[in-house]
């Protein structure tokens, strides 16, 4: 800490709130007061007005997104490029024509443009959300002294250095440090997600937005706007953007494949076109349109957008809300699930450790609580006495058998609670008290030894190396039988282990998110002992360390190589703040890994914000909430895991989509274009635009296939995706190339009753060659879903329906134009094709898995030492 020897009149802004130089929070009141130069009487008017110039006004920073901007980088993506192009082709390839088509085509694919854009628009709207919660808590008015006198204005105009006075009902208009205090406590479940009142005295710090809950004080700003608790977490939120999701650059990438190289085979027939290859300009035009149509996967941002939506509602049946629907996505692919402490693992309430209650009498664990209990109240009860009364087996036995004759409650100086009661057995009287270690112990004068009170020294330090806190029960008889008699000396009957109890269900869903391959880390603003304890209930390990290490290379000597190192490695980090949440997650997400973050107070809104999928629990804040990509609408985190299950099968069900997809353009790209230059052949946009509606309703279908779960984290595989799509492409288009030189170059299918053809441009003939590579690019949908033979895990209904459904249309125009017998072997040629589909796809993924394992970099082997 530096010292005040500067002039405090010459410091900038940043150094004035740079922890290492000058710790507002934590240094002594009179160098507070002399390094923001103010007095008890506040600052004048004059100087208030000065500073505002300096500080900025107490508001948070205002995240701001222009539309038009927005929307130009948007369409200079490949894909919403080819989508104008699309739409572009489809008026001029009925501009000589009075036809409707090519208008409804322009707008059926200027629509979908548009409804892909506002989806990303109002993801971008929701993060903005969270800022403008923010914003609300420093929507205040408050009562600050200027010039010697208390007045009231708007927060907004509070600055360094002012005198503010708080008092039951208001909330603290900015950071500040108390002066005077009369028995104050405020709620900071705003900021840090605690619903038990904090008392605060001289010295002590109170955070804007907390809500005072008794009690007056006053108080000095140490801090406004971007330079408060509230203010650095909304100016990390406002100045975070999340990056594409994988699935968004698995996406781009492909599709700049597929432009590429449809816009290659373009130019070559536009060429063609010109050069007089084809007689008629419009079956040129024609021949463009088609193979625009089989080389773009138009569809696929919709088909996507389609399963995400149709995830969010098989999560929403689960209690799970999904504000963003390509974090269900992110979610699959979580290696490291980072988490807040309290209200999220733990029920933000106080409780008993029954199992670890010290005995110092003759008195059993079970009659130490019922002592407890007399000495609590039953009614109106603040945090102590409720948790001891509800660890009873009932309620009313803190009262059954007794009559309560006179009870004193806490108060500051005792820091003790008693109770006088009648026993209805005998009739005798009795005293009850419990309360802090140092004054119970100076009443009990009945059975205290040294060597007792040096055993309850040293459980107290035990408790609190636990992070447990202490409180001590004694006992004493009253022989007068009065109320107010004196009684015969207290005896020290135990000590009760209090503290933040887990959630019902967090140890299950630890230990189940583990079985799933996800680390969970616990990031807690409590103290190391508290966290370390939590982290042992919870069973997800006690290697955890303060935030201070992350930035302290001198504390990092002899744990780990590097602070990257430590925050892999480590179960987590206490006495953290909004920024050290925000760099833990940025360094974990830098050194690969997807990070999910879970939280409930405004504290955790930049690291929400940060992580690649924020996690708002339930009950927590309209900050936290507005932040969140998920939120879990109850009490309890069982529903998590079905999250991670449900993310995982539409992970696979995209991942199948896309490679369908994409095997599918390949293969029409790849033969039509050869058909087109090697044989001359015109190709009909009205059953391309078929085939197009039929490939796009089964992508559709994939939306609700059955998938099982993956057990581990999904990752997108480029090379995987290309690698299948090309293998399965190439395969169907060899597959209708051999059958149309089959079928137009020899007899063999006239052997068999099948008419032959005049001219390979003649409708009936292409039926033929549309039936062929129609019912082979559907059927290879069965193919990709699987992971092993197809006809092992069985597919939707819908699914099902879907493909017999096209293949009886396309079957029936095939009848119709070229007779019962073309179609049969169609049928049979497509079958013979599509049976060695399985083996090609085991031999693909072996020789992926193969490349995998032995090219993968080595896991680092470097440990880190617990402190």
């Amino acid at each position: 800490m530096a010292t005040l020897s500067v002039d405090p009149g010459m410091l900038a802004v940043s150094d004035l709130y740079d922890k290492e130089k000058f710790d507002l929070n934590t240094m002594d009141n009179k160098l507070v007061f002399h390094l923001l130069q103010t007095s008890p009487e506040g600052l004048s008017q004059t100087e208030a007005t000065a500073r505002i110039k300096k500080f900025g006004y107490n508001e948070p920073p205002e995240k701001s997104t222009n539309l038009v901007p927005m929307f130009l980088s948007f369409i200079r993506s490949p894909l919403p490029c080819a989508m104008i192009v699309a739409a572009i082709v489809s008026i001029a390839l009925n501009s000589n024509q009075k036809a409707f088509s090519g208008w409804l085509g322009f707008v059926g694919i200027i629509s979908l443009l548009l409804g892909n854009f506002y989806v990303g628009y109002y993801e971008d709207r929701n993060s903005r959300k969270s800022v403008e919660t923010l914003m609300e808590i420093f929507a205040l008015q408050c009562k600050v002294k200027r010039d010697g006198k208390w007045e009231t204005m708007k927060a907004r105009y509070l600055v360094p250095g002012d005198i503010i006075a708080i008092c039951n009902g208001d909330v603290v208009p900015a950071d500040s440090r108390v002066i005077v205090s009369n028995n104050v406590k405020v709620y900071q479940d705003k900021i840090t997600g605690e619903s038990l009142p904090v008392g605060k005295d001289a010295g002590d710090e109170v955070f804007l937005g907390s809500m005072v809950r008794q009690g007056e004080a006053e108080a000095i700003v140490i801090g406004t706007g971007s330079n408060t608790f509230i203010g650095r977490a909304a100016l990390l939120v406002a100045g975070t953007d999340k990056d594409m999701s994988h699935l968004q650059q698995i996406l781009a990438k492909i599709s700049n494949f597929c432009t590429c190289s449809t816009a290659i085979i373009l130019i070559a027939e536009i060429i063609a076109m010109l050069s007089g290859y084809h007689d008629k300009y419009g079956l040129g035009i024609n021949n463009i349109f088609v193979l625009f149509i089989g080389g773009i996967p138009i569809a696929i941002s919709t088909a996507l957008s389609a399963m995400l939506a149709i995830g969010a509602k098989q999560l929403a049946k689960h209690k799970v809300i999904v504000t963003r629907n390509s974090a269900i996505e992110e979610l699959a692919s979580v290696t490291i699930l980072c988490s807040d402490k309290t209200g999220t693992l733990t029920q933000n309430k106080l409780a008993v450790k029954k199992e670890s209650i010290k005995q110092y009498a003759d008195v059993s664990s079970d009659n130490i609580l019922l002592y407890a209990s007399y000495a609590s109240r039953v009614e109106n009860q603040d945090a102590i006495d409720k948790s001891v009364v509800d660890s009873l087996p009932t309620v009313n036995m803190a009262r059954d058998g007794i009559d309560e004759l006179a009870y004193i409650p806490v108060n500051p100086v005792d820091m003790r609670t008693q109770m006088t009661y009648r026993r209805h057995s005998d009739g005798t009287v009795h005293r009850a008290t419990k309360g802090m270690v140092n004054i119970i112990l100076k009443l009990c004068t009945k059975n205290m030894t040294p060597e007792l009170e040096n055993k309850v020294r040293g459980d107290v330090k035990e408790f609190s190396e636990r992070g447990l806190r202490a409180l001590i029960v004694a006992e004493e008889d009253v022989p007068s039988g009065e109320p107010e008699g004196e009684g015969s000396g207290f005896r020290l009957i135990g000590m009760l282990p209090i503290f933040d109890p887990p959630l019902h269900d967090a140890k299950e869903t630890i230990e189940r998110a583990t079985d799933l391959g996800v680390h969970v880390k616990m990031i807690s603003g409590d103290q190391l002992a508290i966290a370390k304890e939590t982290g042992r209930e919870l069973g997800m390990g006690d290697t955890m360390y303060k935030a201070s290490v992350l930035s302290k290379a001198d504390e990092l000597q002899g744990i780990a190589n590097s602070v990257d190192e430590l925050v892999l490695r480590a179960d987590g980090f206490a006495g953290v703040y909004p920024e050290h949440k925000y760099e833990i997650i940025e360094r974990l997400q830098k050194m690969g890994h997807m990070v999910a973050m879970m939280g409930d107070g405004a504290n955790d809104a930049a690291a929400l914000e940060k992580a690649n999928v924020g996690i708002a629990v339930a009950n927590a804040s309209d900050t936290t909430r507005s932040a969140a990509d998920i939120i879990l609408s109850e009490v309890g985190l069982s529903a998590l895991i079905e999250a991670f299950k449900i993310s995982r099968i539409v992970f696979q069900r995209m991942r199948c989509c896309l490679i369908y997809t994409f095997a599918v353009v390949i293969s029409l790209g790849t033969i039509f274009s050869i058909l087109a230059f090697a044989f001359n052949f015109d190709l009909r946009s009205s059953m391309m635009i078929l085939l197009a509606i039929i490939i796009n309703s089964t992508m559709l279908t994939i939306s609700t296939d059955r998938v099982k779960p993956s057990r581990h984290p999904n990752v997108w595989n480029l090379a995987e995706i290309v690698l299948f799509a090309i293998v399965y492409g190439c395969y169907l288009a060899l597959s209708t190339l051999i059958f149309f030189i089959v079928v137009n170059k020899s007899s063999f299918f006239q052997r068999y009753g099948c008419m032959s053809f005049t001219d390979h441009n003649d409708f009936s003939f292409q039926s033929v060659i549309y039936l062929q590579i129609l019912i082979l690019s559907q059927a290879l949908i069965f193919v990709t879903r699987a992971h092993g033979f197809f006809f092992a895990e069985r597919p939707s209904t819908l699914l099902m329906c879907t493909f017999a459904v096209a293949q009886f249309v396309l079957t029936i125009i095939t009848i119709y134009s070229s007779g019962w017998h073309w179609a049969g072997a169609v049928w049979i040629w497509d079958i013979f094709w599509f049976m060695p589909l399985d083996f090609i796809k085991l031999k693909v993924a072996a020789t992926i898995q193969h490349f995998a394992i032995h090219n993968s970099p080595p896991t680092p082997g470097a440990s880190v030492k617990q402190i």
